[in-house]
């Protein structure tokens, strides 16, 4: 079964949750999400695997949610399209192995997934 990590290589948590994989012997698929956005399904089901909420895995402090979504109310199913369409908005690195997912902060989180 394989790791799947939704990574920014610009980001250091990102980074280090991806190198943490590779030094315990793990050679994770790299989504780059930034490129290769989600979509709703897929979101959805990496939230399920999160056992989270889309608002959970939201980057409020990015400049982009301030502007345009601070203080807004939305469905769950809202809120996945709205990451999907500002995919910088959510949280990273998230590492998915089988049924199981983590959000990679701090990047030792990773290791939960580890046999």
């Amino acid at each position: 079964m394989e790791y799947i990590i939704y990574h920014n290589p610009r980001c250091s948590k990102s980074r280090n949750a991806k190198k943490l994989l590779e030094e315990n012997a793990i050679a994770p698929r790299v989504v780059e999400y930034l490129k290769n956005p989600p979509t709703k399904e897929e979101l959805s089901d990496v939230l399920k695997k999160l056992n989270l909420t889309a608002k959970e895995i939201i980057r409020t402090n990015e400049e982009e949610y301030k502007t345009l979504f601070k203080n807004k109310t939305f469905s769950n199913e809202e809120w996945v399209e709205v990451l999907v369409k500002h995919p910088k908005l959510i949280e990273r690195p998230i590492i998915i192995h089988g049924n199981n997912a983590v959000v990679g902060r701090p990047p030792e989180r990773c290791l939960e997934l580890l046999p």
